[in-house]
């Protein structure tokens, strides 16, 4: 089967640093391919019509990627403000600027202050994105309904 507008793909990826090949992630992921945004475009416009065992190696500009790092989206806020066990590397739900919930992770602890981002880590930085395909199947009326896979690498409500 071909990769085409509303199939479930697995990929085996791994990003890296474009410059020094340093390793920055890697795992499995299933995604649902036709413009739903569960997959970086390039990739997604890469894999179009390819089956499994296809690989690839794309080069992705910052704004392809995660995009221009938002300072807005830093925080420091008082320590006494969070459950106790805080710890850098941990991760906070709050509310945006905009009142929308969204992911901070705790990238500092300084005295009475934490330090928060809700950048992606990998914000402002161009990537190298390497993926083999390792499944590629029909998505299920409900995946597609949902806009995402479910099950192994999926989405999991």
């Amino acid at each position: 089967m071909n990769i085409t507008k509303d199939t479930a793909v697995t990929l085996n990826y791994k990003i890296t640093d474009p410059v020094t090949g340093k390793p920055l992630d890697a795992g499995d992921v299933a995604y649902l391919h036709g413009g739903y945004e569960n997959v970086f475009p390039k990739v997604e416009a890469a894999l179009e019509g390819q089956a499994k065992g296809f690989t690839t190696t794309i080069d992705l500009a910052v704004a392809d990627a995660f995009g221009e790092r938002d300072e807005k989206l830093v925080r420091v806020i008082p320590k006494a403000e969070f459950p106790p066990g805080v710890k850098v590397g941990g991760q906070l739900q709050g509310p945006s600027d905009d009142g929308h919930m969204m992911v901070f992770n705790v990238v500092k602890i300084k005295g009475p202050e934490v330090h928060l981002d809700g950048n992606h880590p990998l914000a402002g930085k161009a990537l190298k994105f390497s993926a083999k395909v390792t499944d590629v199947r029909a998505a299920t009326p409900e995946e597609i309904a949902h806009k995402h896979v479910h099950g192994a690498h999926g989405h999991h409500h």
